[in-house]
């Protein structure tokens, strides 16, 4: 029996016990006492304060026997109710339930963030790489065991324990207001499912989907994913790339892997309002201002330049990729859209 369920029939129990404590004595008494003389009756009877007789009871065989039954019964229901919450308080399940309650709150109030369906051996780096970039970042996870494994590594961490299958998880996730949702679950079918029921819920939100077998891409993509990974694909080109480029591959790990953990390769989306739009690269000032490498530079076509000069101009639409702090980067995201100069 679940807890909720659990604390909903105790509550009950001890309710009833009350209702039928003061109803029985109203009845005995013919209707002539007042009806909160009866409620206090009961009260003071079960919790045995020692107050005096608020109706005679005394001389009174049948509302004698009828005390003596409720103080009996009664008090079994509430020592029982209190033993099971302090049960609960213990075994911590009492403090998990507010703790997740307070959680659901706090996900129904965000905007913008990252939806990540799957917590297991490729959801979980990701999820951590995630949190790495301040992202944030709510977890639709179904075992509890994964779960906990992740908040191992991130005490903070927001999830949602359910069937990322579920319509109702991702409504609970934050699906209609979230930027994008990274789907990794193991069956190419539950993937397909979810993409294609969060493209229908949040036809703006940036898709990202596991795939497994290479033939079922073409159905992700009609189902709305705006990206395809697969991971054995994946691993064969660092294989590949282990061999034949190892510096190239130890750089990057090294990079990713740091004990700092915050160097990392990002983008910059250069929009209509921004204060750069219109002047070079080397005007904009990032390298100084956010020591930030500029790697590249893609276009409003699409097109994309690498090392660009710094008399390239960055014109409205246009995504400069860039190397720096994770925390320059957030700051140069957050000034960069600004109309404002700095």
């Amino acid at each position: 029996m679940g807890i909720k369920r659990r604390l909903n029939l105790l509550l009950f129990a001890i309710l009833w016990v009350f209702i039928t404590g003061s109803v029985g004595y109203y009845i005995i008494y013919g209707g002539n006492e007042k009806f909160l003389d009866c409620v206090f009756m009961t009260v003071i009877s079960l919790t045995t304060v020692g107050y005096g007789e608020v109706l005679p009871i005394s001389g009174n065989p049948t509302a004698q026997i009828f005390t003596m039954i409720l103080v009996t019964f009664g008090m079994g229901v509430i020592l029982y109710a209190i033993g099971t919450l302090t049960a609960l308080l213990i075994e911590g399940e009492l403090t998990d339930i507010l703790r997740k309650n307070k959680m659901e709150k706090t996900i129904q109030k965000l905007s913008g963030h990252y939806i990540l369906c799957g917590g297991g051996e490729t959801g979980g780096p990701l999820l951590i790489e995630l949190v790495k970039n301040r992202e944030t970042v709510v977890l639709i996870e179904s075992e509890k065991h994964r779960i906990d494994l992740c908040r191992e590594i991130i005490p903070k961490l927001l999830y949602i324990q359910g069937d990322a299958t579920d319509d109702q998880n991702l409504i609970k996730a934050g699906i209609h207001s979230a930027s994008g949702i990274i789907i990794s679950l193991p069956s190419d079918k539950d993937n397909l499912y979810i993409t294609m029921t969060a493209r229908m819920i949040n036809p703006k939100a940036r898709i990202i989907c596991r795939m497994t077998d290479p033939r079922i891409e073409p159905k992700l993509r009609k189902a709305g994913a705006d990206g395809v990974v697969s991971p054995n694909f994946i691993g064969a080109l660092r294989m590949a790339s282990e061999m034949i480029r190892p510096a190239a591959v130890d750089f990057l790990d090294k990079m990713l892997r740091s004990d700092d953990g915050n160097l990392r390769i990002h983008e910059l989306n250069i929009s209509q309002t921004s204060h750069i739009a219109g002047k070079t690269i080397l005007e904009s000032d990032l390298k100084n201002k956010f020591n930030l490498l500029i790697l590249g530079a893609k276009n409003v076509n699409g097109e994309i330049s690498f090392n660009p000069s710094a008399s390239q101009m960055l014109q409205a639409g246009t995504t400069l990729i860039v190397m720096g702090d994770v925390n320059n980067i957030k700051m140069a995201q957050q000034i960069v859209t600004k109309p404002h100069s700095f």
